[in-house]
């Protein structure tokens, strides 16, 4: 069935989750989104809530992707992944890393109200539990300007002992080819991918060396692909923070990507404090399974997971909202 075909009526199940975060991230405490069941699985729409909802019409076409057709065919089974560590301090990040089993690490940086010093002992912290062999980035989810970026990476490249990759340091692609021509770390683009009205743009503008690509955001699997493509980019795929369900696109995507160069960031359940599903996609040895189809909910999981009456009602109304925007 094409998902641009069909109708929230037609499908078989629709129900909202609320899941308390391990630890702040981005701003959230919970995350929250509604599961969808349609004749091909199950999908997830989870648009974070300070996104209008324009900008939510992808996760929905993502969703209902899920929910109508299979994923393309894979041509990997297994994807590494790198371990996410929140703005948390050293000692936490350390433990993180250290029981993550994964050889990748993603630092979040930046940290509003967090003074620069504890953005470099992070890092350390987390080369310590890595080890001399392990592979540490940074996300600043676009936090600084031109000015600000270009010492804060030298001065976490040093700590890091060599950084992979400098995710999204400021907002504008302008800004980031500025970046890129002063400093020797690669430069990867998230939200100039990911939000931008041309996701294109980046390559062209040669302002990144590797693009981060979601499916869940860029409107599905099959237009992610598409994306990486033509973008011609090494891409890591990356996580919304989503359940298992979700997820389980996620890592559809990375396991169709022709090449795939990096570690992605998909070790994000361990972000939650909780599930939907009984057997959550959690690494193993750095590395999880690529799905053939959406896992299916646990429905003693989705019970504990619902939320009160307001917040269910609040998402059934963005859902239909979204909906009607995305067959305009």
């Amino acid at each position: 069935m094409d998902p641009a075909t069909i109708e929230l009526a037609e499908l078989d199940a629709v129900r909202v989750y609320a899941l308390p975060m391990r630890n702040k991230f981005r701003g959230v405490t919970v995350r929250r989104g509604v599961l969808l069941s349609g004749p091909a699985g199950w999908g997830e729409f989870c648009p974070f809530e300070d996104y209008d909802d324009a900008q939510a019409v992808p996760w929905l076409k993502a969703a209902l992707e899920a929910c109508s057709e299979p994923w393309p065919e894979p041509v990997r089974t297994s994807i590494p992944v790198n371990c996410t560590v929140p703005a948390v301090g050293a000692d936490k990040a350390y433990a993180i890393v250290a029981a993550s089993g994964c050889r990748t690490a993603k630092v979040k940086v930046a940290e509003p109200g967090q003074d620069p010093g504890e953005d470099v002992e992070r890092v350390a912290a987390v080369r310590d539990a890595l080890g001399p062999g392990g592979a540490i980035r940074v996300d600043a989810n676009a936090a600084w300007d031109v000015d600000a970026a270009v010492p804060r990476i030298r001065e976490l490249d040093r700590a890091a002992g060599g950084l992979e990759y400098a995710e999204q340091p400021c907002p504008s692609v302008e800004e980031l080819a500025a970046v890129r021509r002063q400093v020797d770390v690669r430069i990867a683009a998230d939200e100039s991918i990911r939000r931008a009205e041309d996701p294109l743009r980046v390559a062209v503008a040669g302002a990144a060396d590797v693009a981060i690509i979601k499916a869940t955001p860029l409107g599905g699997v099959r237009q992610a692909l598409r994306v990486a493509e033509a973008c011609g980019l090494p891409c890591v795929v990356s996580s919304a923070v989503e359940t298992s369900i979700g997820l389980a696109a996620q890592l559809a995507l990375a396991g169709a990507l022709p090449e795939l160069p990096f570690a992605c960031g998909l070790g994000t359940m361990a972000l939650l404090d909780g599930d939907v599903v009984a057997d959550s996609l959690l690494p193993v040895d750095g590395h999880l399974p690529v799905l053939r189809r959406p896992p299916e909910p646990d429905p003693a999981l989705v019970a504990a997971a619902t939320p009160t009456a307001d917040v269910q009602h609040y998402w059934l109304e963005r859902l239909a909202r979204v909906n009607a925007l995305t067959r305009a």
